[in-house]
């Protein structure tokens, strides 16, 4: 194998590939990144055994072939190698793969491509297109909320599903882990109706994330109840699905509270964080007291004082009290788009539900904590 590629092409793949690859790794092979040159082109592979990336870049192949070499080590050598530089790739006697770029020359100890894990795409019955914009709006709105708790291994991803509400079908999104839940919807594509409920895992989530941003057009989406392949152009990630079942969600949203407080979602949400500032690390909570058109915030720390703030909002369903998570308050607020946070509330008991006034079709439920 031997292969010439400009710097940055080779710099931007390896970004892409490299980040799936553990950091530790007790088998060998999955440290490293798959190099296959032929055709033109220079294929870039890495995986977890979960999930898969796969790129393809233009290249100048001189002689076909393929390696395989350590991701992080390739990708800090690249890194570091001035702009502009035209890097040479050369296998040597299948053991040794040579870097070249200038004066500079790197030996990295190579395995052999057979000994690379594949992972088989298998059927995959259900395939649409989402816009970049869309599919970054249902991630960016649901995975703050994804629970990072392993013994509840079904939580820890974005459920994606069709629901049906009456004669309306949407394509939805939803995260909790217990404390929060999110809930995104939007139109259903062309081609996902039927589709079975997946949870995509939270590792994913983060890959595909990182990748959107490249992108201005349709993302290529196909799936089996196992298995889902992203398509961005010259990039594909393939991720096997959480094996498991979410829980009916729809149990914990609220139907029927009552009392509605509108709110500058902006100024909420700077307000709670200056008074937290003093909350202490093991409860982070902060009491809401609602009273006619007004908020008072206030937050007591044995060993910092107290603090309270005021603010104007729009409420008229007489006096009560409710204590937040204070972390998971801001999480949910920093999704607020529209100029207007809407908060209905039943008891302080009860779970809240909050809603963007700009974006009626996300909703976020938070569970209220004594103080």
């Amino acid at each position: 194998m031997k292969v010439s590629i400009e710097r940055s092409a080779l710099l931007k793949s390896l970004g892409h590939v490299q980040s799936v690859v553990e950091r530790r790794n007790t088998i060998p092979i999955l440290s490293n990144v798959l190099l296959e040159a032929g055709g033109g082109r220079l294929g870039l592979t890495a995986t977890d055994l979960d999930i898969t990336i796969v790129e393809e870049t233009e290249a100048s192949v001189q002689a076909d072939g393929a390696t395989t070499v350590s991701a992080h080590t390739l990708f800090d050598i690249v890194r570091k190698l001035p702009d502009g530089a035209d890097v040479s790739l050369t296998l040597e006697d299948g053991e040794r793969l040579l870097v070249e770029s200038g004066r500079s020359r790197f030996r990295l100890a190579a395995l052999d491509r057979q000994d690379f894990p594949t992972m088989s795409e298998g059927d995959l019955p259900y395939r649409f297109t989402l816009a970049a914009e869309e599919l970054k709006r249902l991630i960016d709105k649901a995975r703050f909320a994804i629970s990072t708790e392993e013994t509840r291994y079904y939580l820890n991803g974005i459920y994606l599903h069709v629901a049906e509400d009456g004669d309306v079908a949407t394509l939805r999104a939803v995260a909790t882990d217990g404390h929060r839940l999110a809930q995104v919807e939007q139109d259903v594509p062309d081609g996902a109706t039927g589709m079975p409920g997946i949870i995509v895992p939270r590792k994913t989530v983060g890959e595909i994330r990182k990748l959107i941003d490249e992108v201005d057009t349709g993302i290529d989406i196909s799936l089996s109840d196992t298995k889902i392949r992203f398509g961005f152009g010259g990039v594909v990630v393939i991720s096997k699905l959480i094996d498991g079942t979410f829980p009916d969600y729809t149990r914990v949203i609220p139907q029927g509270n009552d009392k509605e407080m509108q709110i500058d979602g902006k100024l909420f949400a700077e307000a709670v964080d200056r008074v937290s500032t003093i909350s202490s690390d093991k409860t982070r909570s902060v009491k809401l007291a609602l009273d006619d058109d007004l908020l008072t915030l206030s937050v007591t720390s044995p060993d910092s004082g107290t603090a309270t703030e005021e603010l104007a909002a729009a409420y008229s369903a007489g006096a009560m009290e409710i204590g937040f998570n204070s972390k998971y308050l801001l999480d949910i607020l920093g999704q607020i788009e529209g100029e207007t946070a809407s908060l209905h509330l039943a008891d302080p008991a009860s779970p809240t539900v909050l809603r963007d006034s700009m974006d009626t079709g996300a909703l976020y439920v938070l569970m209220p904590m004594r103080v």
